[in-house]
């Protein structure tokens, strides 16, 4: 969990790229972020509610983007895809990798591989995002992880 810097920028790209498993497939709830095009706020980011790992780590990395409201979710395959609105969801599927972020600035992430979890709070902390903080399993019992509830 950390804060990110309300910015036009390529935040999802400097988090997740060379971190996450490029094969990994997201389930996109595009909830409220824009690309940024002649520096406006433009279309919406993602058009797409699933995408494959290679197309969304190049999109993610060419556009730049103002994230409001995030929901994004990875799963190794892409017939695995299911719904994950909360923590209980999150252990019981394939899901690998749960990101929110909401209001702008707060950023939950949850992964089930611990290398991955380390590697994305060095990659906040060098990055400068603030606020960063691990969570144990007592406390994102019961969260929900959708950024609309």
């Amino acid at each position: 969990m950390f804060q990110i810097r309300i910015i036009y920028g390529k935040q999802l790209a400097d988090l997740l790229v060379d971190i996450v498993d490029p094969t990994w497939v997201w389930s996109i709830d595009p909830v409220e972020s824009y690309k940024v095009e002649n520096d406006t706020l433009a279309d919406p980011l993602f058009s797409e509610a699933v995408m494959d790992g290679p197309g969304f780590l190049e999109f993610i990395d060419t556009h730049v983007h103002y994230l409001i409201f995030a929901d994004l979710k990875a799963f190794p395959v892409r017939k695995n895809i299911v719904q994950v609105k909360n923590y209980e969801d999150f252990m019981r599927s394939d899901c690998q990798l749960a990101f929110l972020l909401i209001d702008s600035v707060y950023t939950h992430i949850l992964a089930k591989d611990e290398e991955v979890i380390r590697k994305l709070g060095e990659r906040a902390r060098s990055k400068g995002f603030t606020g960063i903080e691990s969570l144990t399993d007592e406390r994102v019992s019961g969260m929900l992880l959708t950024v609309w509830g």
